[in-house]
């Protein structure tokens, strides 16, 4: 199958005229010179940039604990969503290995019950590790989408690029203020757990929402499913009752005159 230019596009100007060019080598020479060749081509392709997209942009979807653990025998590099897992898989190995230091230098035959307490009994202090370490620390995740150009809630493909770039913002400690929620076409959706109502909520602000989301009229389609019930739809706007017709429309028009014509009178004899 051939594909043919399309020389409304750039691309397929540029291909039909590096076909001009070399059609017209070879009814003045009888073939295709190696050098002429060379010549059209280096400058056929200047026309054109092969440089990577620089639209992907980088996204930070999160953060993960790194802990490393290494000693004369091995060097082992893990990632934990959290600090207090990732210490307490410190903590197990720590155990495990206690014998090695139990009774020495002051330490208890016994680890301690607290994690840290243990970890930091069994390495000592940092300048006296030379057999083994650790380090522990948090690093951020992120990665590179491409975020579709022109986001239509009627373009499937849009929507599903959309979808595949929706963010998770985590709490990122039990002290930290912020609440964990989802990103998706800049519209953010908190849900959390709340001690004060003592009840799940879900919270959802659309101040930052991608403005090829928004109606004319300034509101965003939405709707919320809880289980199978709709909670909320306000994706088709709710017609206007159709104003009566026929007899109905008489009997409506004559007891509004009547309305108004009583209410005049009563003025008039107050």
């Amino acid at each position: 199958m051939f594909i043919k230019p399309d020389p409304a596009t750039p691309e397929g100007e540029a291909i039909i005229d590096l076909v001009d060019r070399m059609d017209d080598l070879q009814e003045r020479t009888g073939e295709w010179p190696g050098a002429d060749a060379c010549t059209i081509l280096e400058g056929w392709l200047s026309r054109f940039s092969f440089g990577t997209s620089g639209s992907f942009p980088q996204q930070a979807t999160g953060r993960a604990w790194v802990l490393r653990q290494w000693d004369r025998h091995s060097d082992e590099v893990t990632l934990w969503s959290d600090e207090a897992s990732a210490l307490a898989s410190l903590a197990h190995d720590v155990r495990s290995s206690w014998d090695n230091v139990g009774g020495m230098d002051g330490v208890p035959y016994r680890p301690p019950a607290d994690d840290q307490a243990a970890v930091d009994l069994f390495y000592g202090p940092e300048e006296c590790r030379e057999d083994g370490g650790y380090t522990l620390y948090p690093a951020a995740v992120s990665r590179h989408v491409r975020a579709p150009l022109n986001l239509s809630l009627s373009d499937a493909d849009a929507c599903a690029m959309a979808n595949s770039s929706a963010l998770f913002h985590p709490q990122e400690s039990p002290d930290d203020e912020g609440l964990p929620c989802i990103e998706i076409g800049g519209i953010l959706v908190f849900v959390y757990l709340d001690a004060d109502r003592g009840a799940v909520r879900v919270s959802v602000h659309l101040d930052t929402t991608d403005e090829q989301l928004v109606r004319a009229d300034g509101t965003v389609p939405m709707q919320v499913e809880i289980e199978d019930a709709t909670v909320f739809d306000n994706v088709t706007p709710p017609s206007a009752p159709a104003e009566p017709t026929g007899w109905k429309a008489l009997i409506r028009r004559l007891a509004r005159r009547t309305s108004l014509s009583g209410g005049g009178k009563r003025r008039q004899g107050g």
